[in-house]
């Protein structure tokens, strides 16, 4: 059987902005995108700073490579595999950068410590380490004097979790906060991200062995713990996962807090009302603020697949060694899946968003994210019905180069009432 012919790149896509399109925002995907899933789904597009890559865009048509094993997250670390300048991608080795059955068998691993009863049972957790936060807050001075939600509230909560998650004392997140910036800014000098790799692996090696000395009552001792028949998690690969936890647990999460606050407060303050009058709604709703809040800085998942031959998607064939991008903001605006799809419906009961991904790669730790959001958001509405930004939304300054939208800083005038 003949492989399929190649198809030519349609005339459009030449004409194309190259890749990254601008326009993208923490409010939705760039323009763009809309035109892209109506005429040219799978889209040829040259990338900043030289080559070139294929952007799926519909929500079926990512649903579909996600499934499909021609498409390789294990091949874009080969030498010869298409590098992208200022992309981040996450060492190799690690479970968001293999495939079946390498990654198959450390997911079945992994999930032994991200058991529903686990993750449900930090809630209250959580909920204290939000609250002492909160409690900070109102004691620093009056309500009316603007705060930072990232600095005092998003962030530290992000890291608290995270570092409880892993098992990180106290006295050791300060230096893990910085690290963690480092690693994450990709438009700073390549040593600096270097450096802060470096000094994670090193801290995170010392941890796990830590871990395996003494166990204790965290996911990272519960995965160092984890069998499945005679096999385990070796050293190096309990470091990996560390590694993995880490990026969505904090740089994501804290970064999606900031957002979806900003998103209601700016734009929807009816709805931040709402949720302080019925709490019971907020778990809809955070899945519709998941759905149109866009966290990542380039409109896709940020981590390219390799197609491991020729491969027909939406009647477009994507030559072998090729990358593909999947826009996963583009396909949470997908009007074939989600009826209005730019409007934040609170009463979106069907809502299958790719937030959080989907297929064998659906993100480990999205349990326990809806859990650090929905109660950060419940504290934060319950406590400050009135909360309003305390400048104008343009005026806020974004961390350039990030992976993610991630805000400096969030000033927000609190206005707490019922002390």
């Amino acid at each position: 059987m003949s492989a399929p012919s190649v198809s030519p790149a349609p005339a459009a896509a030449r004409q194309l902005p190259q890749f990254p399109f601008p326009g993208s925002s923490y409010r939705g995907p760039a323009p763009l995108f809309a035109r892209l899933r109506e005429e040219q789904p799978v889209a040829r597009v040259e990338w900043t700073g030289g080559g070139h890559a294929w952007l799926i865009t519909r929500h079926r048509d990512i649903r579909t490579v996600l499934n499909d094993p021609r498409f390789s997250r294990a091949a874009s670390y080969e030498p010869d595999a298409p590098k992208f300048a200022g992309l981040f991608q996450a060492p190799p080795g690690m479970i968001i950068s293999l495939d079946p059955p390498q990654h198959t068998r450390l997911r079945v691993l992994a999930e032994q410590a991200f058991s529903a009863e686990r993750i449900e049972g930090m809630r209250p957790r959580v909920r204290e380490l939000a609250s002492r936060l909160l409690d900070a807050i109102d004691a620093s001075g009056p309500g009316d004097e603007p705060v930072d939600l990232v600095s005092r509230f998003a962030a530290p909560l992000a890291m608290a979790v995270i570092c409880e998650l892993l098992g990180v004392p106290e006295a050791d997140r300060e230096n893990f906060h910085a690290w963690v910036r480092m690693f994450a800014d990709v438009s700073g000098p390549e040593e600096q991200a270097v450096e802060g790799r470096e000094q994670l692996g090193a801290y995170m090696a010392g941890l796990v062995g830590a871990k395996l000395a003494e166990p204790a009552d965290d996911v990272l001792s519960a995965l160092a713990a984890a069998r499945h028949g005679e096999d385990r998690l070796d050293f190096g690969e309990l470091v990996g996962l560390g590694f993995t936890l880490l990026g969505g647990g904090f740089d994501s999460s804290a970064g999606q807090l900031g957002n979806i606050v900003l998103t209601l407060l700016a734009h929807h303050p009816g709805q931040w009302r709402r949720l302080a009058d019925s709490p019971q709604e907020i778990p809809v709703a955070l899945e519709e603020l998941l759905r149109t809040v866009n966290i990542s800085g380039n409109d896709t998942s940020g981590m390219p697949r390799i197609a491991l031959e020729d491969v027909a998607v939406a009647g477009v064939t994507i030559p072998a060694g090729d990358a593909v991008f999947l826009a996963f903001a583009s396909a949470n605006r997908d009007a074939e899946v989600f009826a209005e799809p730019d409007r934040l419906d609170f009463a979106r009961a069907d809502n299958p968003h790719l937030a959080f991904g989907h297929g064998v790669h659906r993100c480990l730790g999205a349990p326990l994210a809806r859990v650090e959001l929905a109660v950060a958001l419940k504290e934060l509405t319950r406590r400050y019905p009135a909360a309003a930004l305390a400048v104008a939304a343009d005026e806020l300054e974004w961390r350039i180069g990030d992976v993610n939208h991630n805000l400096v800083a969030l000033p927000v005038s609190l206005n707490p009432t019922g002390r």
